[in-house]
């Protein structure tokens, strides 16, 4: 990578918002899971590391909803938290008996809410 392009990547990670942070953390996950889809070879190391991904990252939503200090009105906070459990739940299933089909939903998911957080719902 240039001198250059690495000084744009460097910068346009510091300048970002945390709605913008959010929803390329999203996407990546997303990415992750539909490669997975795509390439579906099984239960297995690429499988694991995208849903224990996606599962870190809503750990981290889901901590920040249930804070009494976090700004986002209640109801808010409490779609987030319940989307959240949907994926925990979702993840565990895809552990316990995986199959590409069921990791459509956390990426309709991923997908969606990225979308909203940078104003292209």
């Amino acid at each position: 990578m240039s001198s250059a392009a690495q000084t744009y990547a460097r910068n346009s990670q510091t300048t970002a918002s945390p709605r913008e942070i959010e929803a390329q953390a999203l996407l990546k996950a997303a990415r992750q899971l539909q490669d997975v889809v795509e390439n579906w070879s099984g239960a297995g190391s690429r499988l694991t590391s995208a849903i224990m991904f996606n599962r870190k990252l809503w750990s981290i939503f889901m901590s920040d909803a249930i804070n009494d200090e976090n700004p986002l009105a209640v109801e808010i906070r409490q779609n987030i938290a319940n989307i959240g459990i949907f994926v925990m739940k979702q993840t565990v299933e895809i552990q316990t008996n995986p199959a590409p089909e069921k990791l459509k939903s956390l990426i309709d998911i991923n997908c969606n809410l990225a979308a909203g957080l940078s104003g292209r719902a």
